[in-house]
């Protein structure tokens, strides 16, 4: 049994030290409640909760739908409780629904709360305020160091490989020098695919792992068939770097960009001044068939449910712990 004692409880007793990480568009009620009744942190974006104008918020219905499925769940099987859940917050200026969506996650009592671009003192209070943690993704140690000094609870590491805005360092690099001085939770995100991924994390100095892009090609989740088939087929060399749809280095399926008629080896660059998450994302309409994903898709052979996903990635990471264990008995 691993030790799990020193870590916030709503980060204990879960089936995997895992957590699914938030996908825009792609990440739902349906994934984020069967990543919960398999063991693992699910998560969802708040800005995926889009509703049209003069309807009540979205967000407000789905938090109540994953809590009522949760409790169901948790009632029927006591033994296998669900996970708790995770709610992602875009704090960058150009976010207009953030102070909404803050009281919204207020009101029901997030339990887990992951920021993202930007850290800022009052969506960490707003989150204490009733009883949340806070997991802030950094790239570098200097905006590690920022975050928890404005009141993060946790940190999660983006390193080289990872699907989305993806940091540029090596993970042997980034949560070695983030542990010289910070012994919280500390996730790790990057090119995690398999269970011998997650060992490795751990191994390293990782709390938990982070990971997206295997969960693309899950039948919960809100992805367009032609996007869960790239996953599929695709492998690292797939795998795009850019700063052009976003004006931030991210991760992207080739396909995807040549299928929109682009050059994937001779991409311009843009800067962050173009980010805009106005309407949901920092993608102008025109690239939203660019499809973002992490180096770590190789290892994704089928379409599958995400509780059989979890299976599998349990069945590696105590296969690869029991050889491990095995060589240091010698």
């Amino acid at each position: 049994m691993r030790n799990d004692s020193h870590l916030p409880q709503a980060l204990q007793g879960l089936r995997l030290p895992l957590v699914a990480s938030p996908m825009f568009i792609l990440s739902g009620p349906e994934l984020v409640v069967a990543q919960c009744k398999a063991g693992i942190v699910g998560s969802f974006p708040a800005l995926n909760a889009r509703e049209a104008e003069g309807e009540p918020p979205l967000l407000d219905a789905w938090l109540t739908q994953i809590a009522e499925a949760l409790d169901k769940h948790n009632q029927e099987n006591p033994d296998q409780p669900a996970a708790p859940f995770a709610v992602n917050q875009i704090v960058h200026r150009s976010n207009s629904r953030l102070n909404r969506d803050l009281e919204i996650c207020v009101k029901h009592k997030v339990p887990i709360w992951i920021t993202s671009l930007g850290a800022r003192e009052e969506v960490n209070e707003a989150a204490h305020s009733c009883g949340g943690i806070v997991l802030h993704d950094i790239i570098n140690n200097r905006f590690a160091h920022k975050a928890i000094e404005k009141g993060a609870d946790g940190l999660i590491a983006v390193a080289a490989g990872a699907g989305g805005h993806a940091g540029p360092q090596s993970p042997f690099a980034l949560i070695r020098e983030i542990r010289e001085w910070f012994d919280g939770p500390l996730l790790l995100s990057g090119a995690l695919a398999t269970g011998e991924g997650l060992l490795a994390a751990r191994a390293m100095g990782a709390d938990l792992g982070y990971m997206g892009s295997a969960f693309i090609a899950t039948r919960e989740a809100n992805a367009v068939p032609g996007y869960k088939d790239m996953i599929v087929s695709g492998g690292a060399d797939d795998i795009v770097t850019s700063s052009l749809f976003t004006g931030v280095s991210g991760n992207y399926l080739r396909p995807s960009i040549e299928a929109a008629g682009l050059d994937p080896d001779n991409l311009p660059s843009a800067d962050a001044s173009s980010m805009n998450f106005g309407d949901g994302s920092s993608k102008p309409k025109a690239w939203k068939e660019i499809w973002g994903a992490g180096q770590g898709i190789g290892a994704v052979k089928q379409i599958a449910g995400a509780a059989e996903l979890v299976d599998r990635i349990e069945a590696e990471y105590l296969a690869a712990g029991a050889r491990m264990a095995a060589e240091f008995a010698r």
